[in-house]
């Protein structure tokens, strides 16, 4: 007697998802100052971010009412979001372009974002402490890409190349950070996910 056991469904992909066209190829010359060449895209992040601070304020307190961020603070959040991960990305040694100072589609490391939706209130109250350990994970990860990024630093400043490993490990770091602040900045109601889907 044969027992047919049910189909399993496959698991929803997260929401926020991590696009990776590197062709690991870099710029020897780029790669020797890329601390120095980042200064502005930090400089333009710290403005930025100030900015978002006060447009997640907002959101949070008109998502508390309606259940839902209004579609042009979700872009601006998540127009941050998408060029955060890009300068990490460049930083880090993951990507290879000068990102620029606009979060333009097509980066080698990019950021998938979908609309606004409806979300739980109750979930969007209690955001900052649901958030706190994705958050303390994202450190440890960060922590991690940063070595990785010195490593990866050495070895394309001395190939001309990236380390796919390497470069793979970073974009998981970099993925898991982004995906925690698009929770945070109630982008998505999805919590961060430790598998790439």
């Amino acid at each position: 007697m044969s027992e047919t056991l049910p189909a399993l469904d496959a698991p929803n992909p997260h929401p926020v998802h991590l696009v990776v066209t590197d062709d690991l190829r870099r710029n020897r010359l780029t790669v020797f100052f890329r601390a120095i060449l980042a200064i502005p895209l930090f400089v333009w992040l710290a403005v930025w971010g100030l900015a978002v601070s006060l447009v997640v304020l907002v959101a949070w307190v008109v998502g508390l009412i309606v259940g839902r961020v209004p579609d042009p603070l979700h872009s601006f959040m998540a127009s941050f979001t998408r060029y955060y991960t890009h300068v990490s990305a460049y930083i880090c040694i993951t990507a290879d372009p000068y990102p620029g100072f606009t979060p333009a589609t097509g980066y080698p490391v990019d950021l998938e974002i979908p609309p606004a939706t409806t979300q739980s209130r109750l979930t969007i109250l209690f955001r900052i402490i649901l958030a706190i350990p994705a958050a303390i994970v994202a450190y440890v990860l960060q922590q991690v890409a940063s070595i990785v990024a010195i490593l990866a630093w050495f070895y394309a400043l001395f190939t001309g190349q990236a380390n796919k490993g390497m470069r793979d490990l970073q974009a998981y770091c970099i993925r898991y950070q982004a995906q925690t602040h698009a929770y945070l900045l109630l982008l998505t109601q999805r919590y961060p996910s430790f598998s790439d889907d």
